[in-house]
């Protein structure tokens, strides 16, 4: 059974392997987007929808990640991401 998520935009439960995942980093503080399995940390879950995209980039991620990060350096963090 795969393990499902909620979208911190939108709060949809969603299969794991379907959400954008965005975790601070344990050890460096580092904002890491899909991280390998390895990588421990605070994360939140992101659809790949546009809307929830829009959504977090208005609202931001400080909270749920405990992290000081601008709406300017998420969005350069998820566009990377998104045109890979």
């Amino acid at each position: 059974m795969k393990k499902s998520r909620k979208c911190v935009a939108c709060g949809v439960f969603k299969p794991q392997d379907e959400l954008i995942r965005i975790t601070k980093e344990s050890k460096s503080g580092n904002i890491v987007i899909q991280p390998d399995s390895k990588t421990f940390g605070r994360s939140v879950y992101l659809c790949y929808n546009e809307n929830c995209i829009n959504t977090v980039l208005k609202k931001g991620i400080n909270k749920p990640l405990k992290v000081n990060i601008s709406r300017e350096d998420l969005k350069g963090l998820l566009d990377g991401q998104l045109k890979s």
